[in-house]
C-alpha cells in the first residue's frame, strides 16, 4: 500500500493458477504487485470443487477453492470473472467462484446471479477519490451471459459479417466485418454515465478480441472503446487474446487491447488430453509459430506480457505506463529489467503490433517504465 497522496492501480493479464501449490504461480512478482493500491486482474478459471462441464465449454477450467487465497496473497483486491470460461463448469460453480473470492476480500466484477450483479462496479476510495472499475465480455459461448433470472457474465456481445470482395470469383477471400452489439453498448454507455455520479476515475475491463492471431484488432474492439471513452471512462484494459495486442490513445485516454496472459497455466494443466485433439488443432492453426518450443508447447508470443502502472492523483490519472515481463516455461510470470534483452524484446512488440494497427501512440523510455503519452 502506497504511503502518498497518489493512488497506485496496477494491471494484469490473465490469471488462473492450477496446482498443488498455487502461490508459486506468483513467487516472482508478488512483492512488486503487493505495492500497489488496487491490484487488478482477469481471472480465467473457475474457483470450486462443484459443477458439470457444460456442453458449449471447449476447454472447462477450474481451479481448488484455495487458490483464490493464494490470488489475495500475491496482491490482487479486485478481479473480472466476466469470461468465455466463467460458465464452464455450471451455474454452481460461477457462484462459488465468486463467492471464494470474496471471503478473502477480493472484489469481483463482470459476473453475478444476475444481470444487475454482472453489471454492478466496484468502487474503490483512497485519498478522497473515488475509483469504479466495470467489466464486461464480448467471448460469449451460448447461454454465458447474466439475464433477469440466470447467471452469467456482463454481455457487450458483437456481429461478424463476411463480406464476399469480388462477387464474380465464388471462393476468393472475403473481408470480416464486426459490430458491437447496440443494446449491450448502450447498456455500458448508461453504466459509465450513471457511475460519474459516484467515481472520479472510471476504468473499463474488456474481454475480447482475436485470440493468438498476432496484432489484429476486431472493429468492434474499437466501437466498444470509443463508445466507453465518448460516455467517461479513463482508461481501457482488454484481455482475452493471450498475447499483446497495440494499445491506442484516443481522446487523451489509453486503450490496452490486450494484456495477454499473465500467471495463467498452460491449457493441458486442465485437459492432458488437449494436444493433439481435434478441436484443439483448430486453435492451433490460428498461430504458425505455435508448439515449437518442446519445453513450451505454446506460441512464443505468449510468453510476452506487462502489467500496467496507473498513477491517479488530484481526482484524476496522472501518468499511464507498462512495465515488461516474460513467462518462463512454467507459465509463471518474471519481471524483466532494462539490462534483460527481452525488455525490448517486449517493448519492441508491443511497439510493432501499435504500429500494425494504425494505433497513432507515442511511447517514453523511463528507467524500467515505458510511458503512454
Amino acid at each position: 500500500m502506497t504511503k502518498t497522496d497518489k493512488i497506485v492501480i496496477y494491471f494484469t493479464g490473465d490469471i488462473g493458477p492450477n496446482r498443488d501449490n498455487p502461490d508459486s504461480m506468483f513467487c516472482y512478482v508478488a512483492d512488486t504487485l503487493r505495492e500497489s493500491d488496487i491490484c487488478f486482474g482477469q481471472l480465467e478459471v473457475n474457483l470450486s470443487d462443484s459443477g458439470t462441464p457444460l456442453p458449449q465449454a471447449r476447454l472447462p477450467m477450474r481451479s481448488n477453492p484455495e487458490t483464490a487465497r493464494a490470488i489475495k496473497d500475491a496482491g490482487y483486491n479486485i478481479v473480472s470473472f466476466t469470461s468465455n470460461h466463467s460458465l464452464d463448469w455450471g451455474h454452481e460453480a460461477l457462484t462459488d467462484t465468486i463467492e471464494n473470492l470474496r471471503k478473502y476480500g477480493i472484489s469481483v466484477i463482470g459476473a453475478g446471479n444476475e444481470i444487475d450483479e454482472a453489471r454492478r462496479p466496484a468502487i474503490f476510495r483512497y485519498n478522497g477519490t473515488r475509483i469504479g472499475i466495470l467489466a464486461y465480455n464480448s467471448i460469449l459461448p451460448m447461454g454465458y451471459w447474466a439475464e433477469d433470472n440466470r447467471p452469467g457474465c456482463s454481455p457487450l456481445r458483437a456481429w461478424t459479417l463476411y463480406e464476399q470482395v469480388e462477387h464474380d470469383q465464388p471462393g476468393t477471400p472475403c473481408r470480416v466485418h464486426t459490430f458491437a452489439n447496440k443494446a449491450d453498448t448502450d447498456a455500458m454507455k448508461n453504466d459509465i454515465i450513471n457511475l460519474k455520479s459516484e467515481a472520479a476515475i472510471i476504468i473499463i475491463s474488456m474481454h475480447w478480441g482475436v485470440h493468438f492471431v498476432p496484432g489484429v484488432i476486431a472493429g468492434y474492439e474499437r466501437e466498444a472503446a470509443h463508445a466507453a471513452i465518448d460516455s467517461g471512462a479513463d482508461i481501457i484494459i482488454g484481455h482475452h487474446p493471450h498475447i499483446l495486442k497495440g494499445i491506442e490513445v484516443y481522446r487523451g485516454k489509453a486503450i490496452f487491447y490486450s494484456l495477454g496472459n499473465f500467471a495463467l497455466e498452460l491449457p493441458f494443466a486442465f485437459d492432458k488430453a488437449l494436444h493433439g485433439s481435434r478441436r484443439h488443432k483448430v486453435i492451433e492453426a490460428l498461430n504458425p509459430d505455435w508448439a515449437k518450443d518442446p519445453e513450451y508447447p505454446m506460441p512464443p508470443d505468449t510468453r510476452k506480457t506487462v502489467f500496467v502502472k496507473c498513477i491517479v492523483s488530484n481526482n484524476k490519472i496522472d501518468k499511464v505506463s507498462f512495465l515488461p515481463a516474460y513467462l518462463n516455461v512454467k507459465g509463471e510470470p518474471e519481471f524483466i529489467k532494462t539490462g534483460d534483452p527481452r525488455f525490448m524484446e517486449v517493448v519492441n512488440y508491443i511497439k510493432d503490433l501499435t504500429q500494425s494497427q494504425n494505433l497513432s501512440t507515442d511511447f517514453k523510455h523511463n528507467k524500467e517504465e515505458i510511458v503512454i503519452i
